[in-house]
């Protein structure tokens, strides 16, 4: 047995419980791309019995609204906008509550902070990936909610069906040094959604020692999984391009989540790993869970 399913195994208990979150945090802009990450929020939320709390930011400047009171008019449209949405979509929610804040500042850092205040389990953020475009912020915004956030993100396509329940995620191991801390998170995922989990081992090189590592990783997830009672497919193969060979793979099984490990700062040391996530994010038209390394060890329901 090797000394990451050793660490792995002793959160069996908590594994056994299927509620993992308390409060489900989403950006809204009222744009169609964040008013449909609220309702895939919405459905996340009636498999964990989490409370929505949707979030607003005013990212206006001081010049932009110099000559009039347009700031306060806008945050006044807000709340109209926000008091409407809950008319329309509190009957969604099963079993939590659906609340909204209104803030002022930088979109990714008050998004942020907001989470941290409520220690939030989870945020979810509309995007319409590198080539669309709309007169709202929540698309240039989402990676960089990814990587200031201090919980895990899931990203989402505005096209994505929300009638597609989680039943297959997909669980990318490669041979970096963080790729397998996103495993004890992604079993519990899996055991909320009833869902399958397909554990790819990419190889992106072809010495040998470096495969191996890939193997031990991956096996060990498998076990992991099998120990949990979740069900799990293990594939492996040979890439050149690790994003777009998960996105083929995700497709062609007609997966529902793609969960990757991403970094909150660019150094040289994690450069790939970080610009792999920012690929994820802005390409995937399957829905994205980005985890922190450092997020998997503070996962126990508060």
């Amino acid at each position: 047995m090797t000394e990451f399913l050793k660490k792995m195994l002793f959160l069996q208990k908590i594994f056994s419980k299927s509620v993992i979150m308390t409060l489900i945090i989403v950006a809204i802009d009222f744009s169609k791309t964040s008013l449909h990450a609220l309702d895939y929020a919405i459905n996340v939320a009636n498999s964990t019995k989490a409370d929505v709390m949707m979030v607003w930011v005013d990212n206006q400047t001081s010049n932009e609204s110099i000559f009039s009171d347009g700031g306060c008019e806008v945050r006044e449209d807000s709340k109209r906008n926000f008091e409407e949405l809950l008319e329309q979509r509190r009957g969604r929610l099963a079993n939590g509550k659906l609340i909204y804040k209104l803030r002022k500042g930088k979109v990714y850092f008050e998004i942020a902070q907001q989470a941290r205040l409520h220690k939030a389990d989870l945020i979810v953020a509309g995007t319409h990936g590198v080539t669309g475009f709309e007169e709202f912020w929540i698309g240039s915004n989402a990676y960089r909610i990814v990587i200031n956030a201090p919980c895990p993100v899931i990203t989402v396509r505005h096209q994505f069906d929300l009638n597609k329940k989680i039943q297959k995620i997909v669980l990318p191991i490669d041979n970096t040094r963080n790729t397998i801390q996103k495993v004890p998170y992604i079993a519990r995922v899996a055991r909320s959604f009833n869902a399958e989990v397909h554990i790819l081992a990419l190889y992106s090189t072809v010495i040998m020692a470096i495969r191996n590592k890939v193997d031990i990783a991956a096996n060990d997830a498998k076990k992991l999984m099998e120990k949990l009672k979740v069900k799990c497919i293990l594939e492996s193969m040979i890439v050149e391009n690790v994003t777009q060979c998960t996105l083929n793979y995700a497709s062609k099984i007609d997966a529902e989540l793609i969960s990757i490990m991403t970094e909150q700062e660019t150094t040289e040391a994690n450069i790939l790993l970080g610009e792999y996530a920012r690929q994820m994010v802005n390409n995937s038209p399957i829905p994205v869970l980005s985890i922190h390394p450092n997020e998997i060890w503070t996962f126990e329901k508060r």
